[in-house]
């Protein structure tokens, strides 16, 4: 049996000596306050990394080459060059190139010119406009 305890203290305030290994009660609902507010901080953080990466552009071609056409390879090659493709115009969201390397096709292509601009797509390198928003579709999430 255990000892009754003096009248007014609670099971906190009794001194059985160090028993440090135990956390109080407060000290774990505090650590759960704080790991609840990092989630909550976190998860939108993330949210927008992710609503960023569908919303950046990639031109097809980049504007220093605009005017050049998109060989079927993803090749840029001179105006008028048989066999490709003229520049897209605008540039397509992550979401669409995201879309379109899953089996979809680029808004306004038809079955080649959507290849010809994938094949592009894929040969980014970095220092060219849309490579970062390009190499970010390829990061797992």
């Amino acid at each position: 049996m255990s000892e009754p305890l003096p009248s007014g203290n609670n099971a906190e305030s009794r001194d059985d000596g160090p028993d440090l290994a135990v956390p109080t009660r407060r000290q774990l609902l505090m650590g759960g306050a704080v790991a609840a507010s990092a989630i909550v901080s976190i998860r939108p953080a993330l949210a927008n990394t992710a609503a960023s990466v569908l919303n950046c552009t990639i031109p097809v071609p980049d504007q220093g080459r605009s005017g050049q056409y998109i060989a079927a390879n993803g090749q840029v090659v001179p105006a008028g060059t048989k066999g490709a493709f003229p520049g897209a115009g605008q540039g397509f969201t992550g979401d669409q190139v995201r879309q379109a390397m899953r089996g979809g096709r680029l808004p306004g292509t038809g079955y080649e010119q959507n290849q010809a601009y994938l094949n592009y797509i894929r040969r980014l390198q970095s220092g060219t406009s849309g490579f970062t928003c390009y190499a970010s579709l390829q990061m797992p999430r």
